[in-house]
Formats: C-alpha cells, sequence, structure tokens
C-alpha cells in the first residue's frame, strides 16, 4: 500500500472497526481503536475512563483536551506505518496529528445510509476483550479469542440517535477538510464486510 499513515472515518456502525483491523493486518500497520480503547477504559474504570464516562453515557464524543494527548502519544511510539479508527474526529484534531508528522495521513471515509446504519446497529455485539465486532446469531464466544459478545451500551436507540447528531456536527467539518486538501478517499461502505474491503483496498 502507497500510504503508510491512515484515518479511518464514518459514522457509528459504518464498518470502520471491521474494515480498519482487516487493512491494517494485511499491511502490517499498527491499529488503534480510540472507540475500543475508551470502552475498555470505561470497563475496568481507569482515570481515562472516569474522565470519559459523562460523554459517553450521554453519546457525546469525548472532548479534545482528553483525545488529543492519548492519540499523539500513541501515535509518538508507532514505527513505519499506522491506522487511526475513530481519529480525528474534529478538525481542531486533524490539525493536532498533521502538526505531529511530516507526511500527512490519508483519510478513507465509510458512506452508509442511515437506515442501514440503524439496521447494523440493532443486532451488533462486539467482544469484551478484543473488540471484534459481531452480530446476534454468530454464538456467545468470540471466534478469535474466545471472549464474551455482548451489546455495546452505546447502541441503545437513544445513545445511537446521538451518537449520529454528534458525527454530523464535528465529523462532517473534519471530513470537508481532508477533502479540500485532496487527503480523502470516500469510500461506499453498503453490501456485505468482503465488498466493502474490496472497495476500501482500491
Amino acid at each position: 500500500m502507497k500510504f503508510r499513515h491512515l484515518v479511518f472515518l464514518g459514522p457509528p456502525a459504518s464498518g470502520k472497526g471491521t474494515q480498519g483491523r482487516r487493512l491494517a493486518k494485511e499491511n502490517h500497520l499498527a491499529y488503534l481503536s480510540t472507540g475500543a480503547l475508551l470502552r475498555s477504559a470505561l470497563r475496568d474504570d481507569t482515570p481515562l475512563g472516569q474522565k470519559a464516562r459523562s460523554f459517553l453515557d450521554r453519546g457525546e464524543y469525548v472532548p479534545d483536551e482528553i483525545m488529543i494527548p492519548m492519540v499523539l502519544e500513541w501515535v509518538g511510539k508507532q514505527g513505519d506505518g499506522w491506522l487511526l479508527d475513530g481519529f480525528p474526529r474534529t478538525v481542531p484534531q486533524v490539525e493536532a496529528l498533521d502538526s505531529l508528522l511530516e507526511v500527512k495521513p490519508l483519510a478513507i471515509i465509510l458512506h452508509v445510509s442511515n437506515d442501514e446504519l440503524r439496521r447494523r446497529v440493532a443486532c451488533r455485539l462486539e467482544c469484551v476483550e478484543c473488540h471484534r465486532v459481531a452480530r446476534e446469531g454468530e454464538g456467545e464466544l468470540c471466534p478469535e479469542c474466545q471472549g464474551k459478545l455482548e451489546p455495546r451500551e452505546d447502541d441503545a436507540a437513544e445513545n445511537f440517535g446521538n451518537r449520529l447528531d454528534e458525527y454530523r456536527r464535528l465529523v462532517i467539518p473534519a471530513v470537508t477538510y481532508y477533502c479540500d486538501q485532496q487527503r480523502a478517499r470516500i469510500v461506499n461502505g453498503m453490501g456485505s464486510p468482503d465488498e466493502v474491503y474490496a472497495r476500501v483496498r482500491g
């Protein structure tokens, strides 16, 4: 792959985790899901989880002053290549990430209809250990690590609606920023995971 620094953006349930993990594994890129990191922090009641809890409970994005130092610290420890799932989500986060890098990242933006997002989230499960996404009917244990599969609290209907509103309010300007700088690829996220992945790979 030409690009060694990638960010995946898209609304909740658009497939960022599924596609990002797969692309990172195939191209030997370090992978960070900020959502999975925050959910682990909540579950373990870490200092980060305590800071983030009130925002996540309301279906809001965690503020820049918490997210930016956390992610930039991780990026600074990586080597040749990495992929960020769910960051940057605001224009200040884009600018902070750009300021750290000589070679600016490419943004891959997944586009999925609202009806499809709601259909996906209604039957979505996640492994509490490795955060692999699964669907109802696939069993109770993760096929990769045997962790327990559970619904995500932030997928509750009201919470999910708030997250969609936050995406439109905060992330769309960041998407526009990448598009204006011609550093974005918009990918049709409809269809099976394999169909979407074929488009992601280009």
